[in-house]
């Protein structure tokens, strides 16, 4: 596996829509599969937009009642003359999704496929594979899994795309796809101290449950961390807020 940022950015992988194809699988063409940008971010700001309306709805009734959590902002809220708070709500729900919308567009998942290579991109960096060390690609519950020929985990990611789409474009190029992870009875549940782990690693799932508890602020750190877990042979897989192993 090879970390880079330089030879496909996830910005080029994102040029194209959800779906396209340059030449087909026959002639060695690529096909690209991410979210459309400009899409993402309008159904934010929708979404925002109308919460913000639903917030000045809610103060108004929330004024009119006895007692209510929240009553006092509520009454503060409504202090503002209409339309300027109708207004205001919509537009300040808006610019808030907008946020959300740019945000969501950075953390989303681009796949680029080809049967040479298959470019995963997230955020500003990009994991590379040639096509001959994919053994089987997985679709497990939200994350995109890539298989060695080994067995051995190759890249997890989250995944919000078309399951349908990325199936698809993963057969045509003559990879093998799996609807769920054919190893998901070997995981075992990760406690403090147990056995049969290689040296070194339960000191890292260690740090990683902690980097986990910390949310988004250390969630590069978790995927560092799993990084170095595959490297001592460890495959890791998450659930709610527990962690499951296996080594191939």
């Amino acid at each position: 596996m090879e970390l880079e940022t330089g030879r496909v950015g996830v910005g080029d992988m994102r040029d194209t829509g959800e779906l396209s194809k340059e030449g087909g699988a026959a002639d060695g063409g690529v096909s690209v599969i991410d979210e459309t940008a400009w899409v993402l971010v309008l159904f934010c700001v929708g979404c925002g937009a109308a919460v913000g309306w639903l917030v000045t709805v809610l103060a108004h009734g929330l004024v009119t009642l006895r007692w209510a959590p929240f009553k006092g902002p509520a009454e503060l809220l409504t202090s503002v003359p209409e339309p300027w708070l109708g207004v205001g709500g919509v537009v300040v729900g808006a610019l808030l999704g907008l946020v959300v919308g740019f945000v969501a567009v950075h953390e989303s998942l681009a796949v680029r496929v080809s049967r040479s290579r298959v470019v995963l991109g997230v955020r500003d960096a990009t994991q590379e594979f040639d096509g001959d060390e994919i053994g089987l690609v997985v679709r497990d519950g939200k994350q995109l899994v890539l298989l060695g020929v080994d067995g051995m985990e190759l890249a997890r990611e989250d995944c919000r795309l078309s399951w349908t789409r990325l199936a698809g474009a993963f057969v045509e190029h003559g990879h093998r796809w799996a609807d769920e992870d054919p190893h998901q009875e070997e995981f075992r549940r990760w406690v403090p101290g147990m056995p049969g782990l290689p040296e070194g690693a339960d000191a890292l799932l260690r740090a990683r449950a902690a980097a986990r508890k910390k949310g988004e602020q250390d969630a590069d750190d978790a995927r560092e961390l799993r990084r170095e877990l595959l490297r001592l042979g460890v495959v890791v897989r998450d659930e709610k807020k527990r962690q499951y192993w296996r080594m191939p």
